[in-house]
């Protein structure tokens, strides 16, 4: 199989909102009214979140059923700390993104615990969103304005 390209295109709504398109989705991105939004919808960092443990649950379920682990429920909850102060441009000391981020997954099967340890350690393998967030991935960023028609 070769590589898979996946694509948003949105555009902003006001300075906090943006719209993004995915596939056939719409996808709004706001921040809450106390960093100045309207809140219409999660934040960047929250979709991040998000964005983890969906690709966590995708994995977690396609690697159980390859190793033969009945998963009768599983629950995922990510959190991470940031210092807003390099985003507010108020301080150049700490990054901008997560300081660290914290999973728990809380998971209802039958299997022992040497499985389920195996089974985690190739989930962590596997997805590709833990993939970005521990290695370093090169972004490419370009801007051009928008043609005025005469």
């Amino acid at each position: 199989m070769g590589l898979l390209n996946f694509s948003i295109k949105g555009g902003n709504e006001n300075p906090t909102k943006f719209v993004a398109n995915a596939r056939n989705f719409k996808v709004i991105v706001d921040e809450p009214a106390a960093l100045g939004g309207t809140d219409h919808g999660p934040n960047p960092v929250e979709y991040l979140l998000a964005g983890y443990a969906g690709c966590l649950n995708v994995v977690a379920h396609l690697v159980a059923k390859e190793l033969g682990i009945e998963i009768k429920k599983l629950a995922i909850e990510v959190d991470g700390d940031l210092n807003p102060a390099k985003f507010l441009g108020q301080s150049n000391d700490d990054r901008a993104g997560f300081q660290s981020i914290n999973v728990s997954i809380n998971i209802d099967t039958d299997a022992d615990q040497l499985s389920i340890d195996k089974w985690l350690k190739e989930v962590e393998n596997r997805c590709p969103i833990n993939d970005n967030l521990r290695n370093t991935t090169p972004v490419n960023v370009k801007v051009s304005t928008f043609e005025v028609a005469a």
